[in-house]
């Protein structure tokens, strides 16, 4: 099995605290960290825009994965760009000129991806999926933390990873939402790459707590019968 990422969400954490926190997740053994910034528009909340991204991005070495649940994403791709990001994800569902956007993208150094909501079907993407490094599988709905996993994600993530190895193409494939002790082991089994998980992490008193042994397991997977690559 290749080597799975696991990718903290950063808006679980406490942000009174965010330096410390980022700190302790990156000990503990994350290998991203994920950052959803919400405009109140395309999702119901607001998060937290560049300025956030490029503090973040002053105080850890760990490759930020931003998710912009925002409308119409093309005119922020240079400004988070400039923020600090490795790895942009935009909505299909927020883009007009999908295509476009993604390439915008790449044209900043950048790794595009792009995410679908629970209701989207994996289909919707394969005009688009030899152009990706990236697709995000959302597995609640966007724009509160917290969410139970929907069950449907399953059915998505096997025909997405079927799609990936039929076509011959390289994209990693995220979940995001509602990822846990319980559902790591198979959606890492069923073809994801990358795990993103907010409570999970942030919401342990020790991020490492459950990461006690042997130390090149991640964060609260030990306890599975899955052994973390």
């Amino acid at each position: 099995m290749p080597m799975k990422i696991l990718a903290p969400s950063v808006l679980s954490a406490d942000f009174s605290r965010l330096a410390e926190q980022i700190q302790k997740v990156e000990e503990a053994g994350a290998d991203w960290l994920h950052l959803d910034v919400m405009d109140g528009n395309f999702v119901p909340n607001i998060s937290f825009g560049q300025p956030v991204v490029r503090a973040i991005r002053a105080v850890t070495s760990l490759p930020l994965d931003v998710h912009l649940m925002i409308e119409d994403p093309g005119r922020y791709v240079d400004s988070f760009a400039e923020a600090g990001a490795q790895t942009l994800t935009i909505h299909l569902e927020a883009c007009i000129h999908l295509h476009r956007n993604i390439h915008q993208i790449k044209a900043r150094g950048l790794s595009a991806g792009v995410a679908i909501n629970p209701h989207t079907p994996v289909e919707a993407l394969l005009p688009v999926l030899g152009d990706l490094d990236l697709v995000c599988l959302m597995s609640v709905n966007p724009g509160f933390g917290g969410q139970s996993f929907i069950p449907s994600t399953m059915q998505k993530l096997a025909s997405l990873a079927r799609y990936r190895q039929v076509q011959g193409l390289g994209f990693r494939i995220e979940i995001d939402g509602g990822v846990d002790l319980h559902n790591v082991g198979a959606l890492a089994e069923a073809g994801a790459d990358v795990l993103v998980a907010g409570n999970s992490v942030f919401g342990q008193p020790d991020p490492a707590a459950e990461h006690h042994s042997p130390p090149n397991q991640k964060i609260y997977c030990c306890a599975m019968n899955f052994s973390w690559p």
